[in-house]
């Protein structure tokens, strides 16, 4: 009796950039990997823990697969796929399958590596000025309003009568 081996759906994270497209086949210390990468599409088959993989995808637009900058590697965690966009120019893209139904299904955002369009354009990054009174919301005024917060001091444990008076 031979036991049939089933290939299952290799796990799959992407981000991007304005430019470029960051890919990441999900599995440890893959083995007899096989990658056709195309303008159009991404095919991987490979074993991980005794077991086979594949995965493919269809990409939503366009990649520039002749860019010597669109390459791939695997490490003992994943494999990495760095991939240029055909049109530098087009804003992000949406998401990363033309069938989006497979990709709700089969793809995760890779929040390690994503970056927002509009970060995109700033490289500032994150605007902390919105949380120190500089985007309107002032934290400390809200909590002068409010007395401090709720169970901040005890009655009993209150020193305010004892403390010296500073000011001359």
């Amino acid at each position: 009796m031979t036991q049939k081996s089933s290939t299952l759906w290799a796990p799959v994270k992407w981000a991007q950039r304005a430019d470029s497209l960051y890919v990441t086949v999900d599995l440890p210390d893959v083995k007899d990997e096989k990658v056709v990468l195309t303008n159009s599409s991404l095919k991987f088959t490979g074993t991980s823990n005794q077991q086979k993989y594949e995965v493919t995808l269809e990409f939503l637009h366009e990649v520039d697969t002749a860019a010597k900058e669109s390459k791939w590697a695997a490490t003992p965690r994943n494999v990495h796929f760095y991939i240029l966009k055909k049109d530098k120019e087009a804003p992000f893209w949406p998401h990363l399958l033309k069938d989006k139904a497979l990709e709700k299904t089969n793809v995760k955002v890779d929040w390690n590596k994503y970056v927002d369009e509009d970060e995109a354009e700033d490289d500032q990054g994150f605007d902390m000025s919105a949380l120190s009174g500089g985007g309107g919301f002032d934290i400390n005024q809200m909590m002068a309003q409010q007395g401090g917060m709720p169970g901040d001091m005890d009655e009993e444990d209150s020193d305010d009568e004892e403390l010296p008076d500073l000011e001359h």
